[in-house]
């Protein structure tokens, strides 16, 4: 039985990190706004996660800053006094998320059932929100919303960007051809495919007529990937990585025709921006990772690496099983990243044409 027949007047949202999956909340956050538009928001999140969700309509973002250590507890527990929620959607099960449970009072406190809780986050609930049997960590979010009485759960996202931050990103692209985004590294070495495969698929996509852009944060590790990209092509390719903000970032995802991209934040930004996805897995199962609306676009070597470590296909391990194997994104044929490629180009209907100033700020 759902815990509210009507519209709550308050909801506290849990979520800290990290960008993808604050990315799958908005989905489950949003669905809660459609039900019930007058229920009062708070949404708890990390520094980095306040950029990108901090003007999301009808909701108030508090930041946890986790490099303040227990101060962090301390000053979210203070911003909170005095609040008292109908509901704590308790969506991290980080032993860090639950500390701050402890200051946030609220009559319900929903967290993850047995099969996809960790870390005691059971010990710090009242709710346990029952798993679907669906794998993707989008479901098991869109659970809690089931619980709390939403009736329609299908995912939608609503992200905004400022004027600025689209004209920058529309600055960057091609007016007249299609537009490929690659962000090539995640911040883990472990999730990232090689530089020979990357340029392979760029070479193809050139063929085809495409402008190519590379994308993604200032960390060493993606700028040194780029850099190495960068300067094996014979044709020049933009790029991007470091130079532009979280929102500008967004925007340009927005704006591209197709993005390719391991498992990292910025696949699942497309993914709410509804710009296809062709994802690189291997680590994780893209069943439950991957970016939700173009999982069957992802290019995966995980089930064939598991089944290598383990012995077992994914339906006989834990819904999470990671591959340990950290050179398991070697076993992507660049081949095999070309035809998704093409498969995608021929889906949506994005073979070359020529495209108009209108078309490309849509």
């Amino acid at each position: 039985m759902a815990l509210f027949s009507s519209a709550p007047h308050s909801i506290c949202v849990l979520r800290l990190s990290a960008i993808g999956d604050v990315c799958n909340t908005v989905a489950a956050v949003q669905a809660i706004q459609r039900e019930w538009p007058t229920t009062k928001i708070t949404w708890i999140t990390g520094k980095l996660e306040a950029q990108l969700i901090q003007d999301l309509n009808g909701i108030e973002v508090v930041v946890f800053d986790k490099k303040q250590g227990w101060k962090a507890y301390t000053t979210l527990w203070k911003s909170l006094k005095g609040q008292r929620f109908d509901a704590l959607l308790h969506m991290q099960y980080a032993i860090r998320a639950s500390i701050a449970t402890l200051g946030i009072k609220a009559k319900y406190k929903l967290g993850f059932d047995a099969i996809r809780s960790q870390d005691f986050q059971t010990w710090f609930t009242n709710v346990r929100v029952p798993s679907p049997n669906k794998t993707h960590v989008l479901d098991g979010l869109l659970a809690f919303c089931t619980e709390l009485g939403v009736q329609d759960i299908t995912p939608k996202w609503s992200i905004d960007y400022s004027e600025s931050d689209g004209e920058w990103a529309k600055n960057q692209l091609s007016t007249q051809t299609r537009n490929v985004v690659i962000v090539p590294a995640a911040s883990k070495a472990y999730k990232n495919w090689h530089a020979e495969g990357y340029i392979h698929v760029i070479k193809h996509a050139q063929s085809l007529g495409w402008n190519v852009l590379l994308a993604g944060s200032p960390a060493q590790i993606e700028l040194d990937l780029a850099q190495q990209i960068e300067q094996a092509l014979e044709k020049p390719v933009t790029n991007l990585v470091g130079k532009s903000s979280l929102k500008e970032m967004l925007a340009l995802l927005d704006y591209a025709d197709l993005v390719i991209a391991p498992d990292t934040g910025p696949a699942h930004m497309a993914n709410a921006m509804n710009t296809p996805v062709l994802g690189l897995y291997a680590h994780h199962n893209p069943e439950r990772t991957g970016p939700y609306q173009y999982t069957q676009y992802v290019v995966s070597a995980y089930e064939e690496a598991i089944k290598d470590e383990t012995g077992k296909t994914p339906q006989e391990l834990d819904w999470r099983a990671r591959v340990k194997d950290k050179q398991a994104m070697n076993r992507i044929q660049p081949e095999s990243v070309t035809a998704m490629f093409d498969k995608l180009v021929n889906d949506y209907s994005l073979s070359i044409n020529l495209k108009s100033e209108s078309e490309v700020s849509q």
